[in-house]
């Protein structure tokens, strides 16, 4: 009986060490790429209503995938500004693509400055609601004017003021918003002084067919757009920096960061990967050849070496 009551104990004691080493196990020995004691975690990445937007948060989503452990839930296609804006802050969303002009004139109603000016004070304003703005993609979304080339070599084009020179034998055509708002024509119109022949409001997706066909001779536009590549026109420089920069970012709860630090180094990996130009033929690819934003985003990050095939 004696010999029976040691064996129990002892076989209870190798249970329980069992236990214990198989619980030591899951709880940290099967971490890897920086996932911390938690172990594999989920996060969300959203966008906005427009193909650039998705396209830069599906970059994101499969950049993260490929260089972490984290499971990446895709959220694209939230709406406008303020609906991924409100899913950010209310934690629905992790993170999403912005712009420094949109988080400094919208969101806070503040003054926008240069390039540098408006990304310092996007990040001081973002501190105090918890939410980090990362290295930028490179590219800048802001409001422009563009001509044909056929125009611009004729004239000579290459800045506003440079128009504003010859813009009285020249017609507009802009969208109808453009025309009547503070930051669109009637602020030019007063800084670079133009006074265009004819100025003509029309749909978004009229006023390119517009300038193509020669009805008009300039139109509004952001500096990313497909339709610039698509119809081959000049985007002119605005040397009195009328317009705010919309430099696009991540922008990522301070939480998620706090949590998950290596998404920083990631996610900055993209930081100047993308021009203007590359960013009008990426959404081309979309918006006039007809592809998935999936396909283009990935391939995007593959041709850049980020991710592989």
């Amino acid at each position: 009986m004696k010999w029976v009551a040691i064996s129990k104990k002892t076989a209870a004691g190798m249970l329980a060490l069992l236990l214990a080493a198989m619980l030591l196990s899951a709880c940290g020995g099967g971490t890897n790429k920086g996932a911390g004691a938690e172990g594999t975690g989920e996060i969300t990445v959203g966008s906005k209503n427009f193909t650039e937007n998705m396209l830069l948060a599906l970059m994101m989503a499969e950049l993260i995938e490929a260089k972490t452990d984290l499971k990446v839930k895709r959220q694209v296609n939230l709406g406008g500004s303020n609906v991924a804006w409100g899913a950010l802050k209310n934690d629905e969303i992790q993170l999403y693509p912005e712009y420094t002009g949109t988080v400094v004139a919208n969101y806070y109603q503040e003054e926008t400055g240069n390039s540098a000016e408006s990304l310092a004070r996007t990040r001081e304003l973002l501190a105090e609601d918890e939410l980090v703005f990362l290295e930028p993609f490179g590219i800048n979304n802001t409001y422009t004017l563009a001509v044909t080339r056929e125009t611009a070599e004729k004239h000579h084009l290459e800045t506003f003021s440079d128009l504003a020179k010859v813009s009285e034998d020249m017609i507009l055509g802009v969208e109808f918003e453009f025309l009547d708002r503070d930051d669109g024509f009637p602020g030019i119109q007063k800084l670079y002084g133009m006074n265009f022949k004819q100025q003509k409001g029309m749909d978004h997706g009229i006023m390119y067919q517009s300038i193509a066909s020669g009805e008009t001779d300039v139109t509004n536009a952001y500096a990313t757009d497909a339709q610039i590549k698509v119809h081959d026109l000049v985007i002119l420089r605005d040397d009195k920096e009328f317009f705010p920069p919309y430099d696009a970012g991540p922008i990522i709860r301070k939480a998620t960061l706090e949590k998950y630090p290596e998404l920083e180094e990631v996610l900055n990996q993209m930081s100047g990967l993308i021009t203007d130009e590359e960013m009008q033929k990426l959404n081309a690819d979309v918006d006039v050849e007809g592809m998935k934003e999936e396909e283009v985003a990935r391939q995007f990050l593959i041709d850049k070496g980020l991710i592989e095939g």
